[in-house]
Formats: structure tokens, sequence, C-alpha cells
């Protein structure tokens, strides 16, 4: 679980445990009781004074604060038995995030309500390799900014947002360390230019951490430990142990990615050799397969390959096969190290699971024998939205735990 940070003077030198500290934390309670009430039920102020153990009175006036702020909304009146019915309250369906991504060959942004839902959600193709970030940032800002005014013409405010890069970051300083496959090293990013004004600004996080967590949203099977690993032109990881994020002491845990499965293999872009990338990343099959990856178009060679799967073609089942060996014995590595045994494939790999699954299989079995049943062995129940996804969740949940922000 997530330990609370020490407690620190407030502005003005306010003490810790000081009533201001206090009734933020109680604004957080109650928001985040109001959240987790099942979708289409509407919790009372009495119900959520059950839920928290505050008193009734102080739920009152902490609701008046998040009503204020626009967080949440009245919504008609939800019965409780005997005597006069509550009134219900509910995230507000007018408020949202927005979860944007940068990857190699498109940019993303989409919009999503407090409770999670997906409400516009746009992709463009873009040749990301290689090109400085600040033509990439304005074509971003550009999306977004569409995306945003469409929402705004539903009547919907973007609050802030999330940014997803494949790359490792540094989200306090807004800085990528190293995005090799972007051609960025250590690179500040004006994360303010994306969504203008808006009082929660953008957060940065890495690409498959995001979409890790929005796995942990998301799935239907509720699982609270797993690896999630994600296929592009590069590959990533997320591992999720009892139901958060494990990023490590500097938070690049889960490079998947860059784990060593061919000691004498190819040059990877990190500078290593050998990488899990250099046989299981797009670029590679694509290559293996006698396919030309095509910058312009994401979808045109996936859409090739996935065509000569069908057909049987020798060199891109060999391609696929290869790779997921390639990926088992890095499986099979995570496994022994972290001690996980249920696995979630996202990207490319979930697409191409029905050739994939097989090899993979078998090569967990001989290099990590009893770690993972084939049973958990998944796909992503998000798909391509994954990164948008959780960059969005985490907003949101950081809105969750401090609501207080937005008043």
């Amino acid at each position: 679980m997530v330990m609370p940070a020490p407690a620190v003077a407030g502005p003005g030198g306010a003490a810790p445990g000081s009533v201001g500290d206090v009734r933020r934390s109680n604004l957080a309670l109650v928001l985040g009781a109001i959240a987790e009430f099942p979708r289409g039920t509407f919790p009372s102020r009495a119900q959520i004074a059950g839920a928290t153990g505050l008193t009734k009175a102080s739920v009152s006036s902490l609701v008046l604060d998040l009503l204020d702020a626009g967080i949440i909304r009245e919504i008609g009146l939800n019965p409780q038995g005997r005597g006069r019915p509550g009134v219900g309250l509910e995230l507000n369906p007018g408020r949202a995030v927005m979860g944007m991504e940068i990857n190699v060959d498109y940019i993303s942004a989409a919009v999503v309500d407090l409770a999670g839902n997906v409400l516009i959600r746009e992709v463009k193709e873009r040749d990301n390799r290689n090109s400085p970030d600040a033509p990439v940032l304005a074509a971003l800002a550009v999306l977004a900014a569409r995306v945003r005014s469409a929402a705004g013409e539903r009547g919907v405010e973007v609050l802030g947002g999330g940014l997803a890069v494949p790359g490792l970051v540094d989200p306090a300083a807004a800085r990528v360390l190293t995005a090799p496959n972007l051609g960025w090293v250590d690179v500040h990013l004006d994360l303010g230019a994306l969504l203008p004004e808006a009082p929660l600004g953008v957060a940065l996080f890495n690409e498959a951490n995001a979409a890790a967590l929005a796995e942990l949203r998301y799935r239907p099977d509720g699982a609270s430990d797993f690896l999630f690993v994600s296929g592009e032109v590069g590959v990533g990881g997320g591992i999720v142990i009892g139901s958060e994020l494990f990023t490590g002491p500097e938070g690049h845990a889960g490079e998947v990615g860059h784990i060593v499965v061919e000691p004498d293999g190819g040059r990877c872009s990190c500078g290593g050799t050998g990488c899990l990338e250099t046989v299981a990343g797009q670029d590679a099959i694509f290559a293996a397969s006698g396919l030309a990856p095509e910058a312009a178009a994401r979808s045109a060679s996936m859409s090739a390959l996935l065509g000569a799967l069908e057909g049987g073609d020798t060199q891109a089942v060999s391609a696929v096969e290869r790779a997921a060996r390639c990926l088992g014995i890095a499986l099979a590595s995570t496994a022994r190290v972290v001690n996980i045994h249920s696995v979630v494939l996202g990207g490319h790999f979930a697409v191409l699971e029905p050739w994939l699954r097989g090899p993979l299989l078998e090569s967990v079995q001989k290099y990590a024998p009893g770690k993972y049943a084939s049973e958990q062995v998944t796909v992503s129940a998000v798909g391509e939205s994954g990164a948008l996804l959780g960059a969005a969740g985490s907003v949101i949940r950081s809105l969750v735990e401090a609501p207080h922000r937005l008043q």
C-alpha cells in the first residue's frame, strides 16, 4: 500500500495536524466514499456519514465545499427506508480530465469524466522518431485543444490532465530522462502549454505504468498482482503488487523491454545488447517478417503482418514465435525476481496473441516451470486506450485524494 508522506508545515507556518489539515483529510474521505459507491447509485449525506464514520453535520458541511468546487452534484432523491428520502450525490459528469499520449508513431488525447468514462478520444498518426520535443508538444497541444473544445460543446469542463510517454520520466520536474525510441534525453516538457489555465495542470507518466494502472482499474477479474507488458515500437512494463503500482526507489522499475534475452544479440536503442525489445518490439518483428515498417501509417505494417500470419507465411510465423520465446525468457526472469504469477499482454502482444500464446507458454514453462499457469496469461482489458485511461485515472485519483486543490 502507499504510505502517507510525513507531515510538514503548510503555507504560513501552519502546524501539522491543524484544523485545515483535518478538514482537507475529511474532504478527501467524503469524496472518496462518493466515488466508491457503485455506478448508478447516488448516496445521501446520511449514507456517506455511515460509510466514513463522520457526523452528519460534518458531512453536510464538507459536501457543501465539494458542491461549491463543482466536483460533485446533487441528483434526485435517494430512498432510505423510513423517514424522508435524502438527496443523492454523484461525481459531477460536467467535470473531466484529459489523458494524453506521445508514442513513436502517434499522438492521442481523450476526455475522461470523473467516473472513468471516455467521452471523446482522438488519435493522430505522426512520426515522432528523433523529432525535437517542441514540435511534438505543439502538435499534441493542437490535438488537446480540439478535444477540449469538443468537450466544452457538451458542457464538460476539463480540470487537468495526464501525459504518458514511452520512456523514463521525472514527474516532479516534468522531465523525460530518456526515451530512446523518441530520441529524447533529459528533455524538459512545457506541460502547461497542453491545457492552458486548467486548474489541476498536467502530470507526466511513463506509458507502460499508466497502462498498468488502467488495467488495475478496469480488469473484470479484479486482479491485484500482475505484470503488464506493453508492446509498441518499444516494449514496456508495469508491475502491480497489492493493487499498487510498484516503481522502485527512483520510479523506473518494470523495464521488461530491456531484460537481456540474447546476450549476443543486436544493439538496442537503450545502448545495451540483446534486450527483449530488439526481438519483440514492433519494428523487430516487422523486419524479421520481411516487412518494412511504415512510419507514416502505424496500422499498415501490422495489417500486413496479420495478413501474412493468417495466410500461414512461414517467415512471419517464425518471427512472431521467436518474439514469443524471448518474451517468455523475460517473463521467467521477472517471475523469479518479483514473485508475480499473472501477466497481462498489451499493445501488439495482445493483437498477436493467437499466434504468440503457444510458444510463449512453452517458453515460460521451460525457463520458469510452474510459475505461470495458462489462465494467468491474459490480454489487456482496455486495449489501445490503456495509457490514456491510466494517465487520466491517476489525475482523477489525485483529485479524490486532495479535492482542496480545486477550492
